[in-house]
Formats: structure tokens, C-alpha cells, sequence
């Protein structure tokens, strides 16, 4: 127990607890005045909040929230945390519950209305153990409750919403799981079926509405079950579903339904999300651009001309444009951090071995990874909690025991880039033409907003960076032979049982077809080539970057995560070979908006560090992310 608590508790009154809780809710520590004398004389005293000051800034927020104010007049010249609480729970109808502060008694009659406030998120205590229920209110504290208060009091708006304003939602009784769905197959309908016709979704999953009932009712009577309770959710339609075809956007699979969920999903149920419907890709993932014979061309939601990147371009194009909270994306040489780079978003490439692979359509199994595409870091933190773990059909999972920590979301660090050394790849920056000299500009101006966020920034050069970038991916070798795997484990419903057949019903994108004959003219994987690029293309990549950041005692390293930006629909799109770095060593890697270029068109930054150190990324990620806040909505899709 903090030992404040501890101290409160026998009944002693200290200076020091009464200076600490002037951050009230959130643990804030005033700033000494001065570093000689007593305690007592060093110290600033806070500002004291009024009852009637307290009244009337709860009285503005329900009047800017266009809500009612039945709050009692209160005198003196202070008001206490646990009069507060008590006046809130009063007001707003809170319902008293159950909390676990030492400090406060139980048969205190305040004590259900801490509970009901601390439940409702307007009132935390000053530590897991102490409340503080005696101290008065000061004005910074007024400032940041009157901020609550109205976010609690306001409706709720669906666009930009993330999992934890959707579950206070939830919580205040403002939303229900059937009807959030419902607001995202509307907009699915409004945005992506028709009008400007993204044509992101492939497939809505007709039981949604169902099951999202059914988690509702359980929320009622047991609770949620986590942060992901009722949350919808989009994936890309390369992942298994037992109850929606999974077609990695190819015709050929248009009616195949697996009997298994693939880990990812099956532990994203499980953590009580749904599954909304699943995505368009770039067929079987072989490109950047996100075309399909089943799907067509998706379009980028911030410019309908543009690609939305890919593969996993389809998710990328929906979670932007708000058809979900969330997504999934598979990444083989960048396909989830390029969309998200294309689309304002947050993706995360994991370690191979963090997340099970099994059950996704094969592209490379050395490369092959899935992973979270958010609007935000926390949102990209909680998916990636679910969906991380041991899964005994993946055996590179095994790598992963011990080494996922208790909650991603634990990294969330506002100040997290304060003291962190942080390598910027120069190399990668290209500026060739106009529009690699867009990307370059944006991402070194994110370099700087790294700098003035707290972290030391060096420029380094990659060893042997041009030798990696000649090896070649994976999947133009890998691809015939794991499709075919894939496509046995379908068993007797599988509506062709290999590349070759494929090939030969002509149920594909035609424009891909030199590439398929391609992958499917390699008889085998037994040969010293593809066994040089396996070994000393891992090797030479890992060895590379654990020695520039021993060398430079580095916690990451940063570039662009694309070094394009979204090219016009009919041209050739490029990203450049950075996205290459984390696929052939095998680390995480996590792209956040970085801006946008002068023609509007979104920038990402990608942050790459050592295997099983997604907790750190995260929370450069997200300490950059709260210090700029890049990402807008697109205007299409307002």
C-alpha cells in the first residue's frame, strides 16, 4: 500500500499527503517554491475551491452538455472529495457501489457514492488505496472534473469514438452494443455500398446484430467482460471465420466457409468483441494497392482518387473512415503499416511468434504476421492484448511465453519519450522526386516534434542496409506450397484444393495471373537458394540492427513508414523497401500519423525495436501520438 495511504489511515494528518492530492485524481505533484527550509515553507499552496464555485462550474458543464442542473446550493469557502462525490452521484442519478479505497470506512456515508463516481471515471483516487475523502478541492482539480463531467453529460457522437469511450458509453447507459452495431452498418451502407462507394467491406456478418444483443444482456447481468465487450470490429477477409467466408478477395473462395476460427478471431470472441464483417485485400496479399476480383478497387476515404494501400487496404480504408472501432491486417512486407500509413492510422506489425498466424491464408509463413489497425495507440494496445499468446498451432507462439506482459496498455505514457535515445535511419528518408520530398519533409518534422516530446534523437546508418534490401521477400517461393497446405486443412469443403486448380478454373484476378503461374512453376523449397535467403538474410538483418542500437545505445529507431505517399488509382504505386526492415528480421515494428502532405494525403512514421519489445514502441507511439495528434478524419465521410 502507498504508504500516504497507510499513514491516513492510522489517523495522522501530514503535510505531505495533504500537498500530494492537489492533483486530485490523477496524482499530480505542485512544484516546490523553493529549495531551502521546512517543508511546510517550500511548498505552493494550491487554490481552494468555493462550494459555490464547484456549483457553478457544474452548472456550466450541464448547461454546455444541454443537460439539466438540480444541484443544491453549497456554502463555505472549500469542499471536500467526498462531498463532491456525493453531490455528483446525487445529481447525476449515479448508482452507489462497491469500493476498495483503505481510507475510507465502509459504513461511511459517503462511501457509495465514491464507488458510483470512481465507476462512472469523473473521480479516481489519489492512488489504488487512498482516496483522500477529507481534502478540499482545488482549481486545477475543478478545471479537469468540469472536463469530465461535461464528456459524461454530452451524447455520444460515433465518429473517432474509441473502445474506451464507447464503453463509458455503455457504462452511463448511453449506448447500447445492438445499437453501435447498427450505427456502423449504416454507415457501411451509407459510405462503403453506395455513395462515394469505398467498397472496403466485403463481407457484413449477418449475426451481429444478434450477438451484439446477447452481450448486452450479459453486460446486464455479469458485467463486460473486458474492454473489448460488444466492440465491432472489421477484419481483413484473409483471416478464418467459421460463420462468414474467408476469400483472401479472390473469387475462387467467394463460397468457402473454414469450420475454425482462426486464433486471432477465436480470441477476440472470446474477449467479447464481434465481428462485424471482413475486409477487402489485395488479392491473396500479393500487392500494395488493394484490388480483387471478389472486392474490386477500394479507394482511399481522405482522397477517393488515391489507393488505400495494402494489402490490407480494405481495413485500412474502413476503420478510417469509421466503418468500425477497429481492424485486423496481415503484414508480409508492410501490409499493415503501409495502409495505415496511407490512412492516418495506427498499425502494428508484432514480433513473429507474439500472435498466432494460424488460420490466416498463407502469403510467406517466415514473413507472415497479423496485427491491429486502430485510430489510435490505445485502441491498437487493447487489440493487441487479446489477440497475443501461445497458440500450440503456431509453434513460433512458443517463443512468445514470458514474454508478453500483463496489459500492452500499461506502456500509455504521455511523457513516455522523455530520456529516450531514439535512431533516425537517414538513408531511408528518400527525396528523388516531388513526391518522396513530401514524404521526406513531413517525417522530418516528426523527428523534430520527437526532439521538443523529450527524446534524444541521433542520425545513424543501418550496416549493410544495401545487402539486406537485395535479398527479395518470401513469397514469390513460399506462397504455392502453404496456399496448398491451407487449402488440405479446408478438408472436403474446400472448392479447390491447390494453386494449380485455382489457376486453371480462371476464378482469379486476371492481372495477377503471371505472378501466380510464377509461384506456381517452383517445384520446390529444397534448394540452397531459398535456404541462403532463410538463414543469412534473418541473420545479417537482426545482427544489423541490434549493433547500430548497442552502438548507439538506441531504443528504437524511426523512418518513414512508406517513402510515398497514396499514388493515383491506374498508376504504379511504390512504398520503398523501409517497410522490409521488420519482416526480414523478424521485430515489431508500429506506424502512427505523422501529418500530411500539402496535397492532403496522409504520412505515417514508423518506430521499429528489438523482438518482444511491442511495450515500448507503444509507448513512444502513443507519447508522440498525445503530443501532436496528427490524425483528422476524412472529410468524405463525415
Amino acid at each position: 500500500m502507498n504508504r500516504y495511504g497507510q499513514r491516513w489511515k492510522k489517523g495522522s494528518r501530514y503535510l505531505l499527503a495533504s500537498v500530494l492530492i492537489s492533483g486530485l485524481w490523477i496524482g499530480q505533484i505542485p512544484q516546490a517554491q523553493a529549495a531551502s527550509g521546512p517543508l511546510s515553507a517550500t511548498v505552493a499552496k494550491p487554490s481552494l475551491v468555493t462550494g459555490e464555485q464547484f456549483r457553478q462550474s457544474m452548472k456550466q458543464a450541464a448547461s454546455e452538455a444541454g443537460g439539466s442542473f438540480t444541484m443544491p446550493e453549497i456554502s463555505g469557502n472549500r469542499v471536500l472529495r467526498s462531498q463532491v462525490a456525493v453531490l455528483l452521484q446525487e445529481w447525476l442519478g449515479l448508482e452507489k457501489s462497491a469500493e476498495s479505497f483503505r481510507d475510507i470506512p465502509d459504513q461511511a456515508a459517503y462511501a457509495g457514492a465514491v464507488g458510483a463516481v470512481v465507476k462512472a471515471g469523473l473521480m479516481k483516487g489519489y492512488s489504488d488505496t487512498s482516496f483522500l475523502p477529507a481534502e478540499p478541492l482545488t482549481a486545477n482539480d475543478l478545471n479537469r472534473l468540469h472536463d469530465r463531467v461535461l464528456g459524461y453529460l454530452k451524447p455520444f457522437v460515433l465518429p473517432e469514438a474509441t473502445i474506451s469511450e464507447i464503453q463509458r458509453a455503455m457504462e452511463q447507459g448511453k449506448l447500447t452494443s445492438k445499437q453501435l452495431v447498427q450505427m456502423y452498418l449504416d454507415r457501411i451502407a451509407k459510405y462503403d455500398d453506395q455513395g462515394i462507394s469505398l467498397q472496403a467491406v466485403l463481407t457484413i456478418n449477418p449475426e451481429a446484430l444478434r450477438i451484439a444483443e446477447a452481450l448486452d444482456q450479459e453486460r446486464a447481468a455479469k458485467g463486460p467482460r473486458g474492454p473489448l465487450h460488444g466492440i465491432p470490429i472489421l477484419v481483413k477477409d484473409n483471416f478464418d471465420t467459421s460463420d462468414m467466408p474467408t476469400t483472401a478477395g479472390c473469387l475462387c473462395l467467394k463460397d468457402s466457409i473454414p469450420d475454425q476460427d482462426a486464433d486471432q478471431i477465436a480470441k477476440l470472441k472470446e474477449a467479447g468483441a464481434i465481428i462485424l464483417g471482413k475486409t477487402n485485400l489485395h488479392e491473396f496479399a500479393f500487392g500494395i494497392t488493394t484490388s480483387s476480383s471478389l472486392g474490386g478497387q477500394t479507394k482511399n476515404p481522405y482522397a477517393l482518387d488515391r489507393y488505400p494501400g495494402g494489402s490490407s487496404g480494405g481495413t485500412g480504408a474502413a476503420i478510417a473512415a469509421n466503418l468500425a472501432v477497429a481492424g485486423l491486417g496481415t503484414d508480409t512486407g508492410g501490409s499493415i503499416r503501409i495502409p495505415s500509413s496511407f490512412n492516418s492510422l495506427v498499425g502494428i506489425r508484432p514480433t513473429i511468434g507474439l500472435s498466432s498466424r494460424d488460420g490466416i491464408i498463407p502469403l510467406a509463413l517466415t514473413q507472415d504476421v497479423g496485427g491491429p489497425i486502430a485510430r489510435t495507440v490505445e485502441d491498437a494496445a487493447i487489440l493487441l492484448d487479446a489477440t497475443a499468446g501461445y497458440d500450440p498451432d503456431d509453434v513460433a507462439t512458443a517463443y512468445s511465453v514470458g514474454r508478453i506482459p500483463e496489459s500492452y496498455t500499461r506502456f500509455l505514457d504521455a511523457n513516455g519519450l522523455k530520456g529516450a535515445r531514439i535512431g533516425v535511419a537517414t538513408e531511408l528518408f528518400l527525396e528523388g522526386n516531388d513526391q518522396e520530398k513530401a514524404v521526406s519533409n513531413v517525417v522530418t518534422n516528426a523527428v523534430n516534434e520527437l526532439s521538443s516530446l523529450g527524446a534524444t534523437v541521433v542520425n545513424i546508418k543501418i550496416p549493410h542496409l544495401a545487402e539486406i534490401n537485395k535479398y527479395p521477400s518470401l513469397s514469390g517461393y513460399e506462397f504455392k506450397f502453404q496456399l496448398n497446405d491451407y487449402l488440405k486443412e479446408l478438408g472436403d469443403d474446400a472448392p479447390y484444393h491447390s494453386l494449380a486448380e485455382i489457376i486453371a478454373s480462371g476464378e482469379y484476378d486476371k492481372t495477377q495471373e503471371s505472378s501466380m503461374k510464377a509461384r506456381e512453376a517452383r517445384e520446390s523449397l529444397d534448394t540452397q537458394e531459398y535456404k541462403d535467403i532463410v538463414l543469412k538474410r534473418t541473420s545479417l538483418t537482426r545482427e544489423s540492427l541490434l549493433k547500430v542500437m548497442a552502438d548507439y545505445n538506441l531504443d528504437a529507431i524511426v523512418y518513414p513508414t512508406s517513402t510515398q505517399p497514396p499514388a493515383l488509382i491506374g498508376e504504379s504505386q511504390s512504398s520503398g523497401n523501409n517497410n522490409r526492415l521488420s519482416p526480414f528480421s523478424g521485430f515489431p515494428a508500429i506506424t502512427v500519423p505523422a501529418g500530411f502532405t500539402a496535397e492532403g494525403l496522409p504520412v505515417g512514421i514508423e518506430f521499429l525495436g528489438r523482438a518482444f519489445d511491442e511495450g515500448t514502441l507503444i509507448k513512444y507511439a502513443y507519447s508522440f501520438e498525445q503530443g501532436t495528434h496528427h490524425r483528422h478524419a476524412p472529410k468524405w465521410t463525415p
